[in-house]
């Protein structure tokens, strides 16, 4: 009787460590891991104040690249801000008076500081510019990154915004990794501004679920069930579905002119993300363009003069 026993224990214990054991240590790290990428716990959290990435020679390069551009066209600034589906959240708009605008949409714990560097590359071909904190993110209200999938509605406020403001009637997103997200909801949506005429994106994923999983490979991390477990607590938390409403199941309801920047170098925004996601668009007036250098969110950084003309380009084609 006692040897029975002795299995049935032995066998339950193993069935707990295999079985159970990872599966509860998965609820912990899928929460860890939500917290720490998508969710701001103070407004002292993806402030401001410094680079998101103090460690990377590149990123602090484009930090203060666009810090200097910002102190050169004060006199061009005027800060802004709006009340968008009950978030007070603010910008900065450089008017430049031009007939163009670019809204510049960072990417995850940036703030609009990052997008100075941007901005350089739209001066030079001729736009005006409004920088934004993204909901969550810098001065603006919010503690979640969703990937614009209920903050879109933040852009089609921005946009009347510009148009009652300043009369501004040409609009082009422009978003980096997960700023492309936003901006592909905000242009798909059938609420979408008329004002709101084309979109660029650089450095989009296929789903943010798909990104994640690459930079846990990169991270040499375990895959199966944290990945899952994580996107399940960021449902639960920002109501977006990271697995399956990503920009891949917006691109058939896209009819504006759209201009997709890839580099061969991406880790994580694949060129095969990039390609799948070109095929499936459904406008009309549509281009993708690949660099051979600079990493992920870092081809301007290697690429000014070209990067600035395929832009220029690509206006100049659908305009």
């Amino acid at each position: 009787m006692w040897q029975n026993i002795v299995i049935i224990l032995l066998a339950s214990f193993i069935f707990i460590y295999n079985i159970l054991g990872p599966f509860m240590v998965s609820i912990f790290l899928g929460k860890y891991l939500f917290k720490k990428h998508l969710y701001r716990p103070s407004r002292e959290a993806w402030s401001r104040k410094e680079a998101s990435d103090t460690n990377d020679y590149e990123q602090m390069n484009m930090w203060f690249k666009g810090l200097e551009w910002a102190e050169e066209n004060k006199d061009y600034k005027t800060d802004v801000d709006i009340i968008s589906d009950g978030y007070h959240l603010y910008g900065e708009y450089y008017d430049f008076k031009k007939d163009k605008t670019v809204i510049i949409v960072p990417g995850r714990t940036e703030t609009l500081r990052y997008s100075y560097f941007y901005a350089i590359a739209y001066k030079d071909i001729g736009f005006n510019i409004l920088v934004i904190d993204k909901r969550g993110h810098g001065d603006s209200e919010g503690c979640y990154e969703d990937g614009g999938q209920s903050s879109y509605v933040d852009l089609h406020n921005w946009a009347r915004f510009l148009k009652e403001k300043f009369n501004v009637e040409d609009i082009t997103l422009h978003g980096i990794c997960i700023g492309s997200e936003h901006c592909v909801h905000a242009i798909a949506s059938k609420d979408c501004p008329d004002n709101i005429k084309r979109i660029i994106t650089d450095g989009m994923y296929s789903t943010f679920k798909e990104s994640f999983k690459l930079h846990m490979k990169k991270d040499k991390r375990s895959i199966f069930p944290y990945l899952q477990m994580t996107m399940l607590w960021a449902k639960h938390y920002t109501k977006s579905n990271f697995s399956h409403n990503g920009p891949i199941y917006e691109m058939d309801k896209i009819t504006k002119p759209f201009l997709f920047i890839y580099t061969e170098l991406d880790e994580f925004s694949t060129p095969k993300q990039g390609k799948a996601l070109y095929e499936k668009c459904a406008s009309k007036d549509k281009k993708i363009v690949f660099f051979q250098s600079g990493r992920h969110s870092h081809v301007l950084y290697h690429n000014k003069e070209r990067y600035e003309q395929e832009i220029k380009t690509f206006i100049d084609e659908v305009a």
